[in-house]
């Protein structure tokens, strides 16, 4: 079931669409702001509110890489691996998150704090290596700053 806060939301949205059903992404990502990820509940309660069904707001949720369809830390790391970053160093970003958060892709840490991402492209290949922390762009990191990074977000 959506909270009034989501369906306020939602209705927003579909207020500045020709159709109900073109507001599936914005419902998706207001939904997964509330709750930090989609449950299979969450879908369903999209596709009633938005006159759908279950498997067309699926379908859409599994296409989009930044909707989350199992839960997530508190803060999500997305590690970009274009071809930019990887020429500038992101092997070893990634093998210093994943020595640091002891994670790999995927996963999140025990105490659910981070969860680590890959990332196709952050849009800065003149500053890579890049990773992004929840709304945070980092350019140019470089591994030793990796920790104080995170502890910004405790």
């Amino acid at each position: 079931m959506l909270s009034a806060t989501e369906r306020t939301a939602i209705d927003h949205e579909v207020s500045l669409l020709p159709h109900k059903k073109a507001a599936v992404i914005e419902a998706l990502k207001i939904v997964q702001k509330e709750r930090s990820w989609i449950s299979d509940d969450s879908i369903e309660a999209i596709a009633a509110y938005l006159e759908m069904s279950p498997a067309e707001v699926d379908s859409v949720a599994t296409f989009y890489n930044l909707i989350f369809r199992k839960p997530v830390g508190r803060h999500i790391i997305l590690l970009c691996d274009s071809i930019s970053c990887y020429v500038m160093g992101y092997q070893d970003l990634y093998k210093a998150l994943q020595s640091q958060l002891e994670i790999s892709f995927g996963e999140t840490t025990l105490d659910n704090r981070f969860t680590l991402l890959p990332n196709a492209c952050l849009g800065c290949c003149d500053r890579a290596p890049a990773l992004m922390i929840d709304e945070n762009l980092y350019r140019n990191v470089k591994t030793e700053e990796l920790e104080t990074i995170l502890n910004q977000y405790s």
